[in-house]
């Protein structure tokens, strides 16, 4: 008869490395194969509590973590990108989607003879599940493939862990010691604090149930000894959250607390319940031995009943937790202009990819606002307006900053092919955002130094500048919404009126020559008047930047090669570029017969 020694110890802990190993690789794949849904059911987050529970389980199950989810929200509310009343329905549904980990796991206590029963056994079927994730590993060519391989590797794995977990503490049942020590779990207090101090340790709640299913196949674990040390396991995978809320702004700490505090009142709710029930009318249900598959159902009772029970007080939690975690003199600022990205969203990179995303779209939101005054400063000086834009510029540099190291460290991450395509987009879209905004400063000094030597362009030059400047923020225009909507119509529209601002600044070049052969401006002037059409020629330049990086990464082409083909020969850009220089060409004033 085996003895449980200290090789069997060696043989438990390997099987939790293995259960650990094959978890993280499991949930990892998962994440990236499902990220472009994580994204989708990020937009289409509401107020609704039903809608939000069930994008919580459908996240969890996605990702089979419920702490990778908590961590989620924490940075999301902390990146601004959700309201900390968002995220209450959200735990509560990542708590019910958690359980179907346990599900997965009691598969290993099935017994029987009967072919059907044997093949659903882990045992049987992790080698074929394993074969097949390895194929498609090696074999296949696209990355999704690899990704499902990656999944299919992954539970094999975790189910070899779980198994050898089981075989390394079967012996116990037979171990007189093992069964005096299980005598101090009957103590319900002690049982939620090593169940919640064991699952803090390892912060995973699916392993904690993993290894609590593998001491239940012993015989030795009844029901009674059970359901306090799933409860307190319960309470320990909030730790997870509780580390990710370090350094983080007090709405984000709070969504931690929510989480503990369903936790533990649901705890405080649910245990005196069942101590209620065992000493009074189902004592034989709880003195009796629990399976595997038992353990599964008091993980998932317990779950969906602290939801029913809690969910209706959502608004009451929050209010806890705002008395919890609480404001110093004011609340903090807001910052709403700053660039809102957080760390803890690195647990799920396709989120945080998401998060880049809103961020850039901000930045170009600032981006097309900047230009826009400065344009209106070049025609008529506001020195307010000036500082606004001078102030933009700064900001819009602090988001280049913080988005260019952001999108590395995402870049450097396991990341789907999608994925990888959105991080390069933005990376050439806010180089060219930023370089906008300086060149709107170079704007801003040109008409300070008008304003403050008292220059003035001629009627002429002032209709001239009118023009150019209308040219300059159509294309603005047309290129930041190409990429905030993601607009691939509107991004073939800016090459074509790019062609015609290059155009325009040939024809006002030569007309300021003639202006000034005739001496009708000053060379002094004409210093200005140049410097000004070089930034608005470059900020044209960085539009058909962005619309070409749009083009070229979504329809998989190389641009310059593009851009030569369409100009020769596609009908609709030469239409476009005959229809913009028609109309701005007419804009122009006409010159006297003197000049």
């Amino acid at each position: 008869m085996e003895t449980f020694d200290v090789f069997s110890v060696f043989t438990m802990l390997g099987g939790l490395a293995f259960f650990l190993y094959g978890m993280n690789v499991m949930s990892t794949s998962l994440e990236k194969l499902t990220g472009g849904k994580l994204e989708s059911a990020l937009r289409k987050m509401t107020s609704n509590k039903i809608k939000s529970l069930l994008l919580g389980m459908g996240i969890t199950i996605a990702i089979q973590s419920s702490s990778a989810v908590t961590v989620m929200l924490v940075g999301l509310v902390n990146s601004g990108i959700m309201m900390l009343e968002q995220t209450v329905a959200v735990c509560f549904g990542a708590d019910i989607g958690t359980t179907l980990t346990a599900w997965i796991l009691s598969l290993s206590g099935i017994k029987g003879d009967n072919f059907f029963l044997k093949l659903l056994k882990p045992s049987s079927f992790s080698p074929l599940v394993a074969l097949a994730g390895i194929m498609l590993i090696m074999l296949a060519k696209k990355s999704k493939k690899k990704d499902i391989g990656s999944i299919l590797l992954g539970f094999s794995i975790l189910m070899t862990g779980m198994t050898l977990m089981s075989g390394a503490v079967a012996p116990l049942a037979e171990s007189e010691g093992f069964r005096n020590m299980l005598v101090a779990f009957r103590n319900p207090l002690l049982g939620v604090l090593v169940g919640a101090a064991f699952t803090g340790i390892i912060q995973s709640s699916a392993a904690s149930i993993g290894i609590l299913q593998a001491f239940s196949s012993t015989g030795s674990l009844t029901v009674g000894m059970a359901a306090p040390l799933i409860m307190g396991l319960n309470i320990g995978t909030c730790v997870t959250a509780l580390l990710s809320s370090i350094g983080v702004k007090k709405n984000a700490k709070r969504v931690a607390a929510i989480h503990i505090l369903i936790k533990i009142i649901g705890v405080v709710i649910v245990l005196p319940i069942t101590l209620l029930l065992e000493a009074t009318v189902a004592k034989d249900f709880f003195d009796d031995t629990i399976s595997p598959v038992g353990i599964a159902i008091g993980h998932t009772i317990f779950n969906i009943v602290i939801t029913l029970l809690l969910m209706p007080f959502s608004n009451q939690l929050v209010k806890l937790s705002r008395k919890i975690v609480r404001d110093k003199d004011e609340d903090e600022p807001s910052a709403e202009d700053e660039p809102k990205l957080d760390m803890n969203l690195f647990k799920i990179p396709s989120v945080a990819v998401e998060a880049c995303r809103e961020a850039s779209v901000q930045m170009a939101r600032h981006t097309e606002t900047t230009i826009t005054d400065a344009l209106y400063v070049l025609q008529k000086w506001d020195p307010k307006l000036s500082d606004k834009v001078v102030a933009g510029e700064q900001l819009i540099d602090r988001y280049e900053d913080r988005l260019g190291a952001y999108l590395v460290k995402i870049s450097k991450a396991s990341v789907s092919s999608a994925d990888n395509r959105k991080v390069s987009k933005m990376m050439h879209i806010i180089g060219n955002l930023e370089r906008i905004s300086d060149h709107a400063v170079n704007l801003i000094e040109s008409a300070q130094e008008l304003h403050d030597k008292q220059y003035q362009f001629s009627d002429y030059g002032i209709k001239e500048m009118n023009v150019i400047c209308a040219a300059i923020d159509e294309n603005i225009h047309t290129a930041i919404r190409a990429y905030v909507d993601n607009d691939l119509a509107l991004a073939h529209r800016v090459e074509p009126l790019e062609e015609v601002v290059d155009k325009l600044i040939i024809e006002l070049k030569n007309r300021h020559i003639d202006r000034l052969q005739a001496g009708q401006c000053t060379v002094e002037l004409g210093y200005i008047f140049q410097d000004v059409l070089i930034n608005l020629e470059r900020i044209s330049d960085h539009c058909s930047n962005i619309a070409g990086t749009l083009i070229e990464i979504d329809e998989k082409t190389e641009i310059h090669e593009y851009w030569n083909d369409v100009k020769q020969n596609d009908e609709k850009f030469r239409a476009l570029y005959k229809e913009f220089k028609a109309e701005y060409f007419a804009m122009l004033p006409k010159l006297p017969e003197t000049v």
